[in-house]
């Protein structure tokens, strides 16, 4: 289990505080006690907390590929990452790594969004294109990996845990008394509702 969170000015372009990435990274650390990382590049900001499973010295994320064109942070696991890594050899990509995540980011810059449809396992994961200037979010169709997310006043607040997006909340919260009669009357939230008013759940097997 690990865990992923960032944000993404995408409406005002204004610079991501390193110090706001890391309070959201922060409160994902029981998820992932055996390494952090971060990316910061103006508007987009990465954070992510990693318990080591597959690749233990060389599964460091975020992770990019050779030209940092493409960034991933990812939670879950891939489990045919073999197959695809052989597919994508054979069109000349070459790896650094022998992580399941690496195969998302070549696997990006060969199929695009199509890489998500070719994953066969659980995952939330997020991927920055540097030269488009996108960001891509995405749940595995299971639902087994949450992701939540806010998007207010032009940005993006995204996290393996609500309490990621609640760090980035500096406005404070409110309960969403929609959900909390979801909860009440079925002992649960289905998505895309939370209890946080404007913090949502992406529902299983899509995108943002």
């Amino acid at each position: 289990m690990c865990g992923i969170c960032g944000q993404f000015n995408f409406g005002s372009g204004k610079p991501v505080r390193r110090a706001d990435i890391e309070a959201m990274t922060k409160t994902l650390i029981h998820r992932g006690p055996d390494d952090e990382g971060y990316y910061i590049a103006g508007p987009l900001g990465f954070g992510f907390r990693r318990l080591s499973i597959i690749d233990l010295g060389g599964g460091h994320q975020p992770m990019s590929d050779r030209e940092e064109t493409v960034w991933v942070i990812f939670n879950g696991e891939i489990y045919n990452f073999p197959e695809l890594r052989a597919e994508l050899e054979g069109y000349g990509h070459v790896f650094r790594t022998r992580s399941d995540t690496e195969v998302i980011v070549h696997g990006y810059k060969q199929w695009g969004d199509e890489v998500l449809n070719r994953l066969n396992g659980m995952f939330g994961l997020a991927i920055w294109d540097v030269g488009q200037r996108r960001l891509v979010l995405a749940r595995d169709p299971f639902g087994i990996k949450l992701l939540y997310y806010r998007i207010n006043r032009g940005r993006l607040e995204f996290g393996s845990e609500i309490r990621a997006v609640r760090a980035a909340m500096a406005d404070g919260f409110e309960i969403d008394p929609v959900s909390l009669n979801l909860f009440l009357r079925y002992r649960y939230t289905p998505s895309p509702y939370t209890m946080l008013k404007g913090v949502h759940k992406l529902p299983p097997g899509t995108k943002l």
